[in-house]
C-alpha cells in the first residue's frame, strides 16, 4: 500500500467520522478498511484503491444520511489529492463504488470494488447491530420512550435483515451468511431480543449521562 496515500488518509480523512454518529464513527470506518482489505485477498484488485474506497465510503454523512453514498462519491471525485496516487478512470470506479455501498441499494454494485465495500460495510454480528440500532434510535429519536425505542428496533431489524429485508449480500467469501441466519433467530424470538435490547439500552443510556 502507498504509505502517502494512507498519511493523507488518515490525516484528512478518517479524522472526518468523529462528527457522526456512533454506529459510523472512527472505529466503523477502521472496521469497514480492515475487512474490505480482508476481502480484496481472495480477488486480482488494487489494494491502495480498495483501501481509498472504504476510508471514503461514509464522508458524506456530513450532509445528511440520506444521500450520504452520493455525496461521498462526490467528495472523492473532488479531492484533487487522489490524483497524484489514480488516474481518472480509477476515480470514476471509486466513486462508483462508494455510491454503490448503501444498504437500500435497489441494484447490485457495478464492480467488484462496489462489491468489496458493500459487503464490508455490512456488519451482522448480531450483539453490534442491535447496538448500533439503538444508539442510532437514542441519537436521531431521543424523545421515544423505551417501548417506542423497542419497537423501533425491531421494526428496523426486520426491515432490513428479516427474510425478504432489503439488505443483500455480494461476497461468498464473507461469513456475513451466517451472522445474518444468527440475527434472524434472534430478532424472531422477540423474548430474547428483548433481553438484549434492555442491556443495551441501559448501557447506552447510561453511556450518554
Amino acid at each position: 500500500m502507498n504509505s502517502r496515500l494512507k498519511h493523507y488518509i488518515e490525516r484528512e480523512i478518517l479524522p472526518l467520522y468523529a462528527f457522526f454518529d456512533k454506529a459510523h464513527n472512527g472505529d466503523h470506518a477502521e472496521q469497514v478498511i480492515a475487512r474490505s482489505l480482508t476481502l480484496a485477498e481472495h480477488y486480482d484488485v488494487d489494494i491502495d484503491m480498495v483501501y481509498t474506497i472504504a476510508a471514503y465510503h461514509d464522508i458524506g454523512l456530513q450532509a445528511g444520511r440520506e444521500r450520504h453514498h452520493i455525496v461521498s462519491g462526490e467528495l472523492l471525485a473532488a479531492d484533487a489529492v487522489l490524483r497524484e496516487f489514480f488516474t481518472e478512470e480509477q476515480i470514476v470506479t471509486m466513486r462508483e463504488a462508494v455510491e454503490d455501498h448503501r444498504a437500500s441499494a435497489k441494484s447490485e454494485p457495478r464492480t467488484i470494488y462496489g462489491r468489496i465495500v458493500a459487503e464490508a460495510d455490512r456488519c451482522i454480528e448480531p450483539l453490534t447491530v442491535i447496538r448500533r440500532t439503538v444508539q442510532f434510535g437514542l441519537a436521531h429519536y431521543p424523545t421515544l420512550s423505551t417501548e417506542e425505542h423497542f419497537a423501533r428496533c425491531c421494526h428496523h431489524l426486520d426491515e432490513k435483515y428479516g427474510e425478504g429485508g432489503y439488505l443483500k449480500l455480494w461476497i461468498p467469501h464473507s461469513d456475513n451468511a451466517l451472522r445474518l441466519a444468527e440475527l434472524r433467530a434472534i430478532a424472531a424470538d422477540r423474548e430474547q431480543l428483548r433481553a438484549i435490547f434492555d442491556t443495551i439500552f441501559a448501557e447506552e443510556n447510561i453511556a450518554e449521562e
